[in-house]
């Protein structure tokens, strides 16, 4: 059953596919993010807005002492999120469809927002930024996990060529780790990838006290 009022994800990827993503991208995508959250050691109570959460493929590395919000724009990918707190019996967390773009919480609620996988997926990195700054709290922590465009020339060059592709898709290849953090009041913590191989970067950033 869809949610109620809910409107598809104008991103393909999302609206056609919700049923297919967790076989495809669970074995690349969730030790990444597993090996990030627990190394945030995050202390019991904090409060965590992940936004983009999708189908939950993420929820269950949260520590169950944190109380964690999931937000995501596509109904398809939430009823599959709720069937896995609902399976699994998890009480710490709470699913809400919302635009990432207009985030319905107070300034500063959160301790901790993460945004796995998705900037790349939203249509204005910029306004997203915003909004992810706007309701962490000061002195709270920020954690991106995305696809950011190589350094390198002739692999960027390469990878550049398949961004139309991509874009009828719903993302982007040719988004600069600086263009993201660019206009946003952030000091970067860390910044690398998690292999020598790997197409994502995990940036770990504090908003100022």
């Amino acid at each position: 059953m869809a949610l109620a009022g809910a409107e598809p994800h104008e991103s393909k990827i999302y609206y056609e596919f919700s049923h297919l993503y967790d076989r495809i991208f669970t074995r690349f995508f969730f030790p990444r993010i597993l090996s990030t959250i627990r190394s945030l050691a995050i202390p019991p109570g904090a409060r965590i807005l992940e936004v983009g959460v999708g189908t939950g493929l993420s929820l269950s590395a949260y520590p169950e002492h944190a109380e964690v919000t999931g937000i995501d724009l596509a109904p398809e990918m939430l009823e599959l999120a709720q069937r896995k707190v609902k399976g699994e019996g998890w009480r710490h967390i709470q699913l809400q469809q919302m635009d990432a773009l207009n985030l319905e919480f107070a300034d500063g609620k959160f301790d901790y927002v993460t945004a796995f996988h998705v900037v790349s997926v939203v249509p204005d990195h910029a306004g997203l930024m915003r909004e992810i700054v706007r309701v962490c709290k000061p002195g709270g922590t920020i954690v991106i996990i995305n696809h950011f465009r190589s350094p390198r020339r002739l692999l960027a060059s390469i990878v550049d060529k398949l961004d139309p592709i991509t874009r009828k898709l719903g993302w982007r290849t040719t988004l600069h780790s600086a263009e993201l953090f660019r206009q946003v009041p952030l000091g970067i913590i860390r910044q690398f990838k998690t292999s020598a191989s790997s197409l994502f970067t995990v940036v770990i950033a504090k908003k100022p006290a």
